[in-house]
């Protein structure tokens, strides 16, 4: 994996509660937005006004926005078939395309926005898009439902590699994938169709076949996973407040523990350590026996984000609006920003970086947006909005030389 990607928890369900409160205010959003949202659409699709601007030449100083501040024009902006429920891996940027979760599941030119390839039902609704060692194969959950694993080639959209984990397990989810295994969640079924429990289970990305399985606990639920790997450990958290990390080689449980808050979102792996937020609390454990090495408190009141690590640097905000760079080893201070609270700006949850800027994607539409933050300092430099009022939250997702920033149905690509 490309550096700064395999350190990131990788959400195998869309259930989360987080999800649910998002769709809830949505569709009374809809309710309101609806003929406008509509009108937007058939703009796009009919080049009327505010039909899609033809791509243009990125400058070299393109990342910095214009002298008053403001966040530089798309380089193009597409309407997609998207899909997506805010988790920050529906969205992905490789071999010079760009792949949205939807359906059709499509790839879009990073430079021009042209299709590429389109594969109808590919893709299960809101599903992680996985990339493998050096973005490789994009694994999926198939889209029909039918019990298997697909690897697809991101630069055309063949099909590569296939896994079916057995006819006595119900809707196989990878939720982690290394150099040479894929990691799958998957219901256990009962004599009535029925399922009460479900297994982790690592299939062969050369050969297919089934590497290891291992039941999870009774009370254990498919829904809300969310997982990484770092060496020989598997680690994973879900609703059920359990952090747990398991040999990549065996399977075996090495350890697991409760953690004091949920996880509804993605953590970070880094060298020897795991880092999840939790509530007012940032704390590392140790791999090897989940002993405690490090934590970070928030002011009283606020809970902290996701959190990132990009270039050896862990990149979380808070609830309260401050942004923090910290030394993932230490959880030392790298630096600290209250520009998004002075600025009355939204928090990110999701970053990419490009150069010596920072790109955060925020929840919702209101002040929010896609952030370009100094990477040396947390200063806000501008925020792109494309002013729809979409109830979506945004992703973004880098290529090195562009960031895309997907709103719902559309899809921006911003200069890097």
């Amino acid at each position: 994996m490309s550096k700064g990607f395999a350190g990131h928890g990788i959400t195998a369900d869309r259930t989360s509660r987080r999800r649910i409160l998002r769709l809830a205010g949505g569709a009374l959003t809809m309710t309101a937005l609806g003929a406008g949202l509509t009108g937007c659409e058939d703009e796009l699709a009919t080049g009327g006004a505010g039909s899609t601007p033809p791509p243009r030449t990125a400058s070299p100083e393109d990342g910095k926005g214009t002298e008053d501040g403001k966040a530089p024009a798309p380089l193009w902006t597409k309407s997609t078939s998207a899909q997506t429920y805010g988790d920050n891996d529906e969205l992905v940027a490789v071999d010079g395309v760009v792949i949205a979760s939807g359906d059709p599941l499509a790839a879009l030119d990073g430079a021009t926005g042209a299709e590429r390839w389109s594969l109808p039902g590919g893709a299960v609704p809101g599903a992680p898009l996985l990339l493998g060692a050096g973005g490789s194969t994009l694994y999926l959950a198939s889209g029909k439902y039918d019990g298997n694993v697909i690897g697809y080639a991101p630069a055309s959209g063949k099909e590569t590699w296939r896994s079916h984990l057995g006819k006595e397990y119900r809707q196989p989810r990878p939720v982690a994938v290394d150099g040479t295994q894929v990691y799958v969640i998957a219901e256990i079924l009962e004599a009535d169709g029925s399922s009460r429990t479900n297994v982790i289970a690592a299939l062969n990305s050369s050969t297919g076949k089934l590497a290891w399985k291992e039941q999870r606990d009774l009370g254990t639920e498919q829904n809300g996973v969310h997982a990484a790997v770092q060496g020989r450990y598997l680690v994973y958290t879900d609703f059920k407040k359990n952090l747990t990390v398991r040999d990549t080689a065996t399977g075996k449980q090495v350890w697991t523990q409760k953690t004091t808050k949920t996880s509804y979102g993605p953590f970070v792996v880094h060298q020897d350590l795991v880092i999840v937020p939790q509530g007012q609390r940032l704390q590392a454990f140790a791999l090897s026996d989940g002993s405690e090495k490090w934590s970070v408190e928030a002011e009283k009141f606020t809970t902290f984000r996701e959190p990132t690590i990009l270039d050896d640097v862990l990149y979380i905000a808070d609830s309260g609006r401050t942004l923090r760079a910290v030394e993932p080893r230490t959880g030392k201070k790298v630096w600290q920003s209250t520009a998004l609270e002075d600025a009355g700006a939204q928090v990110p949850r999701q970053f990419v970086r490009v150069g010596s800027t920072l790109y955060g994607a925020t929840d919702l539409d209101k002040q929010g947006g896609v952030h370009a933050i100094d990477a040396k300092t947390g200063a806000l430099r501008w925020t792109f909005n494309d002013e729809s009022g979409d109830f979506h939250s945004w992703l973004v997702a880098t290529d090195g030389k562009r960031v895309f920033a997907l709103h719902g149905k559309k899809l921006h690509a911003l200069p890097g």
